[in-house]
Protein backbone atom coordinates (compact mmCIF):
# COMPACT_ATOMS: atom_id res chain seq x y z
CA UNK A 1 0.00 0.00 0.00
CA UNK A 2 1.36 3.41 -1.01
CA UNK A 3 0.99 6.22 1.50
CA UNK A 4 -0.13 9.10 -0.72
CA UNK A 5 0.15 12.86 -0.35
CA UNK A 6 -3.62 13.00 0.09
CA UNK A 7 -3.63 10.46 2.90
CA UNK A 8 -0.93 12.39 4.76
CA UNK A 9 -2.81 15.66 4.31
CA UNK A 10 -6.02 14.00 5.52
CA UNK A 11 -4.23 12.58 8.56
CA UNK A 12 -2.94 16.05 9.41
CA UNK A 13 -6.43 17.57 9.12
CA UNK A 14 -7.85 14.79 11.30
CA UNK A 15 -5.19 15.37 13.95
CA UNK A 16 -5.89 19.11 14.07
CA UNK A 17 -9.64 18.50 14.34
CA UNK A 18 -9.33 16.00 17.19
CA UNK A 19 -6.41 17.70 19.03
CA UNK A 20 -5.47 14.51 20.94
CA UNK A 21 -3.92 14.68 24.40
CA UNK A 22 -0.48 13.05 24.18
CA UNK A 23 1.05 12.01 27.50
CA UNK A 24 4.85 12.20 27.39
CA UNK A 25 7.29 10.73 29.87
CA UNK A 26 10.35 12.17 28.23
CA UNK A 27 13.79 13.49 29.09
CA UNK A 28 14.78 16.81 30.59
CA UNK A 29 16.70 17.85 27.50
CA UNK A 30 13.73 17.84 25.12
CA UNK A 31 10.61 18.55 27.18
CA UNK A 32 10.17 22.10 25.90
CA UNK A 33 10.94 21.21 22.28
CA UNK A 34 8.61 18.23 22.30
CA UNK A 35 5.74 20.10 23.94
CA UNK A 36 6.03 23.01 21.50
CA UNK A 37 6.14 20.70 18.48
CA UNK A 38 3.00 18.89 19.62
CA UNK A 39 1.23 22.22 20.13
CA UNK A 40 2.38 23.43 16.72
CA UNK A 41 1.07 20.35 14.92
CA UNK A 42 -2.30 20.67 16.66
CA UNK A 43 -2.05 18.13 19.49
CA UNK A 44 -2.23 18.78 23.22
CA UNK A 45 0.87 17.75 25.22
CA UNK A 46 1.15 16.81 28.87
CA UNK A 47 4.53 16.06 30.46
CA UNK A 48 4.14 13.99 33.63
CA UNK A 49 6.33 11.28 35.14
CA UNK A 50 5.39 10.72 38.80
CA UNK A 51 4.37 7.08 39.26
CA UNK A 52 1.64 8.13 41.70
CA UNK A 53 -0.34 9.94 38.99
CA UNK A 54 0.25 7.66 36.01
CA UNK A 55 -3.07 5.81 36.08
CA UNK A 56 -5.00 9.09 36.35
CA UNK A 57 -3.02 10.82 33.61
CA UNK A 58 -3.23 7.90 31.19
CA UNK A 59 -7.00 7.72 31.76
CA UNK A 60 -7.44 11.08 30.00
CA UNK A 61 -4.76 10.61 27.30
CA UNK A 62 -5.14 9.44 23.70
CA UNK A 63 -1.53 8.24 23.34
CA UNK A 64 1.51 7.61 25.54
CA UNK A 65 5.11 8.39 24.54
CA UNK A 66 7.90 6.82 26.62
CA UNK A 67 11.37 8.31 26.08
CA UNK A 68 14.28 6.88 28.09
CA UNK A 69 16.71 9.76 27.48
CA UNK A 70 17.35 10.67 31.13
CA UNK A 71 16.78 7.56 33.19
CA UNK A 72 16.53 6.96 36.91
CA UNK A 73 14.68 4.36 38.95
CA UNK A 74 11.71 6.62 39.69
CA UNK A 75 11.26 7.45 36.02
CA UNK A 76 11.49 3.79 35.06
CA UNK A 77 8.80 3.00 37.64
CA UNK A 78 6.62 5.78 36.23
CA UNK A 79 7.08 4.55 32.66
CA UNK A 80 6.12 1.01 33.60
CA UNK A 81 3.04 2.17 35.53
CA UNK A 82 1.95 4.41 32.64
CA UNK A 83 2.67 1.73 30.05
CA UNK A 84 0.65 -0.90 31.87
CA UNK A 85 -2.26 1.52 32.26
CA UNK A 86 -2.10 2.51 28.58
CA UNK A 87 -1.98 -1.14 27.51
CA UNK A 88 -5.05 -1.85 29.63
CA UNK A 89 -6.87 1.17 28.18
CA UNK A 90 -5.87 0.24 24.62
CA UNK A 91 -4.25 3.52 23.58
CA UNK A 92 -1.10 3.66 21.42
CA UNK A 93 2.24 3.42 23.22
CA UNK A 94 5.35 4.82 21.50
CA UNK A 95 8.76 3.84 22.88
CA UNK A 96 11.82 5.94 22.06
CA UNK A 97 14.85 3.81 23.06
CA UNK A 98 17.26 6.75 23.41
CA UNK A 99 20.83 5.48 23.68
CA UNK A 100 19.90 1.78 23.66
CA UNK A 101 23.18 -0.08 23.36
CA UNK A 102 25.17 2.67 25.08
CA UNK A 103 24.71 1.14 28.56
CA UNK A 104 23.16 -2.10 29.85
CA UNK A 105 20.61 -0.07 31.87
CA UNK A 106 19.15 1.50 28.76
CA UNK A 107 18.84 -1.71 26.80
CA UNK A 108 17.42 -3.63 29.76
CA UNK A 109 14.90 -0.86 30.47
CA UNK A 110 13.70 -0.94 26.88
CA UNK A 111 13.08 -4.68 27.08
CA UNK A 112 11.36 -4.34 30.45
CA UNK A 113 8.98 -1.82 28.85
CA UNK A 114 8.49 -4.02 25.78
CA UNK A 115 7.73 -7.12 27.85
CA UNK A 116 5.39 -5.40 30.33
CA UNK A 117 3.69 -2.76 28.18
CA UNK A 118 3.66 -4.09 24.57
CA UNK A 119 4.44 -0.80 22.77
CA UNK A 120 2.59 -0.09 19.55
CA UNK A 121 5.56 1.70 17.99
CA UNK A 122 9.30 1.82 18.58
CA UNK A 123 11.00 4.84 16.99
CA UNK A 124 14.77 5.17 17.13
CA UNK A 125 17.91 5.70 15.10
CA UNK A 126 19.68 2.85 13.38
CA UNK A 127 22.08 1.94 16.18
CA UNK A 128 19.33 2.00 18.81
CA UNK A 129 17.09 -0.32 16.80
CA UNK A 130 19.95 -2.70 16.05
CA UNK A 131 21.00 -2.74 19.72
CA UNK A 132 17.56 -4.02 20.72
CA UNK A 133 18.13 -7.09 18.53
CA UNK A 134 21.90 -7.50 18.91
CA UNK A 135 23.48 -6.80 22.31
CA UNK A 136 26.85 -6.51 20.62
CA UNK A 137 25.85 -3.28 18.87
CA UNK A 138 27.13 -0.17 20.66
CA UNK A 139 25.90 3.38 20.19
CA UNK A 140 27.88 6.60 20.35
CA UNK A 141 25.94 8.13 23.21
CA UNK A 142 22.55 8.87 21.68
CA UNK A 143 23.94 9.20 18.14
CA UNK A 144 23.71 6.53 15.48
CA UNK A 145 26.82 4.87 14.08
CA UNK A 146 24.88 2.88 11.47
CA UNK A 147 22.86 3.76 8.39
CA UNK A 148 19.12 3.16 8.25
CA UNK A 149 19.72 0.64 5.48
CA UNK A 150 21.97 -1.33 7.87
CA UNK A 151 19.19 -1.40 10.46
CA UNK A 152 16.27 -2.32 8.23
CA UNK A 153 16.66 -6.09 8.57
CA UNK A 154 16.87 -5.75 12.35
CA UNK A 155 13.82 -3.46 12.36
CA UNK A 156 11.75 -6.01 10.45
CA UNK A 157 12.81 -8.79 12.80
CA UNK A 158 12.02 -6.66 15.85
CA UNK A 159 8.62 -5.67 14.48
CA UNK A 160 7.65 -9.30 13.92
CA UNK A 161 9.08 -10.42 17.26
CA UNK A 162 7.08 -7.93 19.34
CA UNK A 163 4.12 -7.32 16.98
CA UNK A 164 4.77 -3.60 16.63
CA UNK A 165 5.61 -0.96 14.05
CA UNK A 166 9.28 0.01 14.03
CA UNK A 167 10.41 3.39 12.74
CA UNK A 168 14.05 4.12 11.90
CA UNK A 169 14.91 7.76 11.42
CA UNK A 170 17.91 8.88 9.39
CA UNK A 171 18.82 10.18 5.95
CA UNK A 172 16.11 7.80 4.73
CA UNK A 173 13.34 7.03 7.20
CA UNK A 174 11.95 3.49 7.25
CA UNK A 175 8.63 2.46 8.73
CA UNK A 176 7.92 -1.27 8.94
CA UNK A 177 5.61 -3.78 10.60
CA UNK A 178 7.91 -6.59 9.50
CA UNK A 179 5.90 -7.32 6.37
CA UNK A 180 5.10 -3.91 4.90
CA UNK A 181 7.84 -1.28 4.66
CA UNK A 182 7.64 2.38 3.68
CA UNK A 183 10.56 4.74 3.13
CA UNK A 184 10.72 8.52 3.07
CA UNK A 185 13.55 10.73 1.81
CA UNK A 186 12.40 14.06 3.23
CA UNK A 187 14.59 15.93 5.70
CA UNK A 188 17.81 17.96 5.79
CA UNK A 189 21.39 17.31 7.02
CA UNK A 190 21.04 20.21 9.48
CA UNK A 191 18.29 18.44 11.43
CA UNK A 192 20.59 16.08 13.42
CA UNK A 193 22.42 19.18 14.68
CA UNK A 194 19.36 20.18 16.70
CA UNK A 195 18.96 18.29 19.97
CA UNK A 196 15.59 16.64 20.39
CA UNK A 197 14.30 16.40 16.83
CA UNK A 198 14.43 12.59 17.02
CA UNK A 199 12.44 12.76 20.24
CA UNK A 200 10.05 15.14 18.49
CA UNK A 201 9.54 12.53 15.77
CA UNK A 202 8.50 10.00 18.41
CA UNK A 203 6.05 12.48 19.92
CA UNK A 204 4.54 13.19 16.50
CA UNK A 205 4.15 9.45 15.92
CA UNK A 206 2.17 9.41 19.15
CA UNK A 207 -0.06 12.25 18.00
CA UNK A 208 -0.80 10.67 14.62
CA UNK A 209 -1.35 7.20 16.13
CA UNK A 210 -3.86 8.78 18.52
CA UNK A 211 -6.09 9.75 15.60
CA UNK A 212 -5.41 6.94 13.09
CA UNK A 213 -5.61 3.28 14.08
CA UNK A 214 -3.60 2.28 10.98
CA UNK A 215 -0.29 2.52 12.81
CA UNK A 216 2.02 2.19 9.83
CA UNK A 217 0.12 4.92 7.94
CA UNK A 218 0.08 7.14 11.02
CA UNK A 219 3.83 6.79 11.55
CA UNK A 220 4.59 7.32 7.87
CA UNK A 221 2.53 10.51 8.00
CA UNK A 222 4.37 11.68 11.12
CA UNK A 223 7.82 11.05 9.64
CA UNK A 224 6.91 12.63 6.30
CA UNK A 225 5.64 15.79 7.99
CA UNK A 226 8.69 15.85 10.26
CA UNK A 227 10.99 15.67 7.23
CA UNK A 228 9.03 18.16 5.14
CA UNK A 229 8.96 20.71 7.96
CA UNK A 230 12.70 20.33 8.55
CA UNK A 231 13.46 20.58 4.86
CA UNK A 232 11.44 23.78 4.39
CA UNK A 233 12.78 25.30 7.62
CA UNK A 234 16.38 24.69 6.52
CA UNK A 235 15.87 26.87 3.44
CA UNK A 236 15.67 29.99 5.57
CA UNK A 237 17.99 28.93 8.41
CA UNK A 238 21.62 29.94 9.01
CA UNK A 239 22.32 27.11 11.44
CA UNK A 240 20.74 24.81 14.03
CA UNK A 241 19.44 27.66 16.20
CA UNK A 242 17.33 29.25 13.49
CA UNK A 243 16.37 25.83 12.14
CA UNK A 244 14.64 25.00 15.42
CA UNK A 245 12.84 28.35 15.33
CA UNK A 246 11.68 27.97 11.73
CA UNK A 247 10.82 24.29 12.22
CA UNK A 248 8.13 25.09 14.79
CA UNK A 249 6.69 27.85 12.60
CA UNK A 250 6.57 25.58 9.53
CA UNK A 251 5.00 22.78 11.57
CA UNK A 252 2.30 25.19 12.72
CA UNK A 253 1.62 26.56 9.24
CA UNK A 254 2.05 23.31 7.28
CA UNK A 255 -0.49 23.05 4.48
CA UNK A 256 -1.65 20.55 1.89
CA UNK A 257 0.40 22.50 -0.66
CA UNK A 258 3.58 21.99 1.36
CA UNK A 259 2.92 18.25 1.42
CA UNK A 260 2.09 18.07 -2.29
CA UNK A 261 5.19 20.00 -3.32
CA UNK A 262 7.75 18.36 -1.02
CA UNK A 263 6.76 14.78 -0.15
CA UNK A 264 9.36 12.24 -1.33
CA UNK A 265 8.10 8.67 -1.04
CA UNK A 266 10.25 5.74 -2.18
CA UNK A 267 8.27 2.54 -1.66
Amino acid sequence: MTITKNSIANNLVQLKEKAPLVHNITNYVVMNTTANALLAIGASPVMAHAAEEMADMVSIASALVLNIGTLDNQWIEGMLEAGKAAKKKGIPIILDPVGAGATPLRTKTCWKIIENCSPTVIRGNSSEIMALINEGIKTKGVDSTMSTEDALTAAKALALQINATVVISGETDYITDGVNTHSIKNGHPLMPKVTGLGCTASALCGAFCATNQNTIEACTSAMAIMGIAGEIAARSSNGPGTLQLHFLDILYNLSTTHIEENYIYES
